[in-house]
């Protein structure tokens, strides 16, 4: 597992502009994003993890590796959907999952192109995949190719550690909306150009295990 090169330099420029994340740096200070490298795992990994518990998709997810002995685009696409429906997902993961690895299959997903695109240019890729928007695609980002100034305004952790940490509390259902959304990116503009590591420490900040895709 790989750690951004650019880990300490943003670290130490984060706590120089902001006291808030200064304090949640120095209680977490032996830890860091990491990047398992396998687009395909990546990206099958968050199609499995949606709207279930995270235990449930570490079990999920334990019993399709299992099954697929590699877990391969061509390896997916050689089990019977019952088959994978019996690892726990369901019939619409299914075909979701089925979607993703045709796109790798054939090659209409190239993650060595993906790393040259711009971050845009990678959520517009990825999110042509059947179950995969933007969300997903952002946490691809920020998880697998490491890119360092991510903002998932849709984060709903990251919208609940910036409400206690910056607005006393206040509702995340009120930073939902576009105004909500503008207020966001006000507060996080000092952040950039490290606003993933931003968003990596405040997802700390109420949960100190890193998750990792």
């Amino acid at each position: 597992m790989t750690q951004p090169t650019y880990w300490l330099r943003a670290k130490r420029a984060l706590a120089r502009t902001d006291p808030t994340l200064a304090r949640i740096i120095r209680r977490h200070p032996r830890v860091a994003l990491v990047s398992r490298g396998d687009a395909f795992a990546t990206l099958a990994r968050s199609i499995v993890g949606q709207q279930i518990s995270v235990k449930a998709a570490d079990a999920v997810w334990g019993r399709l590796a299992k099954t697929c002995e590699t877990l391969t685009p061509r390896a997916v696409l050689r089990r019977r959907a019952t088959t994978l429906r019996a690892c726990g997902l369901s019939e619409r993961k299914v075909e979701y999952l089925r979607d993703l690895a045709e796109h790798f299959a054939t090659g209409r997903v190239d993650p060595r192109r993906l790393e040259s695109m711009d971050d845009e240019e990678v959520i517009e890729c990825l999110t042509d995949i059947r179950g995969i928007g933007r969300w997903t695609a952002e946490m691809f980002l920020i998880f697998n190719l490491l890119r360092p100034n991510v903002l998932p305004l849709d984060d709903l952790g990251l919208l609940k550690a910036i409400s206690l940490n910056y607005l006393d509390g206040e509702s995340t259902q009120a930073l939902l909306g576009r105004e909500g959304r503008a207020r966001i990116e006000r507060l996080a503009a000092p952040w950039a150009p490290w606003r993933s590591v931003a968003t990596w420490y405040l997802w700390r900040s109420l949960d100190p295990v890193p998750v990792e895709y």
